[in-house]
């Protein structure tokens, strides 16, 4: 199916989501902060779109897909990227080999996310930060009931008009109906092992920016307290492109 989508994903998409793409994308990179120097692991990349945004900074990034026809696209698109074909369930990289991994919009595809989550928690380092960026549930009434009928009715002109492959995107509104609210995706990224779990809503929660770390070794915590830090945390910043001040933020849980 996402082959048959690939030459016109970017557009359909940005048409779809009238512009809040790159607002997303935005904040989806201003979230995983990717430092000179780093490797970062893009996964469910597609055409290489949020690749290439990563890459800006100087991070090594790693662009991984499971649809051959969205890497050939990508690596026409983005030469300097390195695309794999990779199974998000079965990752082809070793433990601990990254420093920074991500998904966005990619997460709800998977077969099993748990267990995708638990194979992005074991290629981060001790320390690593994952970033999420998913469709998710509105909070408010007014914006779901807006949201769906949207959906329904509005969005299958525009994709008869802007896809590829128009009778493929009856898929994406199906998957986004059916995957689970913010607190729930919070719960899974805290049961794969992920500590300081939190969730930003994006677009009145449309969208909503996941984040967690991979917990340091005691020994680390320790010496981590006695010398504090000096290099940035992986906090969710306010995108400054965000609609409004009122929008509905939440902590999926506490810390820990």
């Amino acid at each position: 199916m996402f082959d048959g989508v690939a030459r016109g994903y970017d557009r359909t998409n940005s048409v779809l989501s009238m512009g809040n793409s790159l607002i997303w994308r935005i904040a989806t990179v201003r979230a995983v902060a990717p430092m000179k120097g780093e490797k970062v692991l893009d996964l469910a990349a597609g055409t290489g779109t949020s690749s290439a945004a990563l890459a800006k900074g100087g991070a090594e990034v790693t662009a991984a897909d499971f649809s051959p026809g969205m890497i050939e696209v990508g690596r026409k698109k983005h030469p300097g990227i390195t695309f794999v074909q990779a199974d998000a369930m079965n990752l082809p990289f070793a433990d601990g080999e990254f420093d920074a991994a991500t998904i966005s919009f990619g997460l709800r595809n998977i077969e099993d996310p748990r267990k995708a989550l638990a194979e992005m928690y074991r290629v981060l380092k001790p320390g690593g930060r994952l970033i999420i960026c998913e469709f998710s549930k509105p909070p408010r009434a007014i914006f779901r009931v807006g949201y769906s009928a949207y959906m329904r009715f509005i969005m299958p002109t525009i994709v008869d008009v802007t896809s590829s492959n128009s009778e493929a995107y009856s898929y994406l509104n199906e998957s986004i109906k059916d995957w689970p609210d913010q607190t729930t995706l919070s719960t899974w990224i805290r049961g794969a092992g992920f500590t300081r779990v939190a969730y930003r809503n994006l677009t009145a929660g449309v969208v909503a920016l996941h984040r967690g770390r991979k917990p340091l070794p005691a020994a680390a915590r320790s010496r981590s307290k006695a010398t504090p830090a000096t290099g940035t945390t992986a906090t969710i910043p306010p995108a400054s492109t965000e609609p409004t001040s009122a929008e509905p933020t939440g902590t999926g849980a506490s810390q820990s």
